[in-house]
């Protein structure tokens, strides 16, 4: 059974950093792309960073580009979201989700069938 947990979220003024960790279990981590999207209230979801099974290709949103990293380490079957010079437009429930089989990355949300539970992120102005 995979599972991906997500942790880090929490309240940060605008200007400010936090770092999202996903833990995933269940399969072989290494093999698969992962992603990170978020929800914000009253809004889909939307697609935020994407890293393939290798860590060396990523791709952001036009939104967080420059702002964001996007990071796996495969030998503790985990995948990271460094978020830098938080906005209040950020504020968001923070999803990482892992694609069934395959190692490329990928900014459709259906591309994605194991998703965590979800982080709260909240930027204050």
């Amino acid at each position: 059974q995979v599972q991906l947990v997500e942790s880090g979220g929490g309240l940060v003024q605008a200007g400010g950093s936090l770092r999202l960790s996903c833990a995933a279990s269940g399969r072989t981590f290494s093999n698969y792309a992962m992603g990170w999207f978020r929800q914000a209230p009253g809004k889909e979801r939307e697609f935020v960073a994407t890293i393939d099974w290798t860590g060396r290709s990523t791709y952001y949103s036009d939104s967080v580009k420059g702002r964001f990293t996007i990071s796996r380490d495969n030998a503790k079957n985990t995948v990271y979201l460094q978020m830098n010079s938080l906005k209040p437009e950020d504020t968001a429930v923070y999803y990482c989700a892992s694609r069934r089989s395959s190692g490329t990355y990928s900014s459709f949300l259906s591309d994605y069938v194991y998703w965590g539970q979800g982080t709260q992120v909240t930027v204050s102005s």
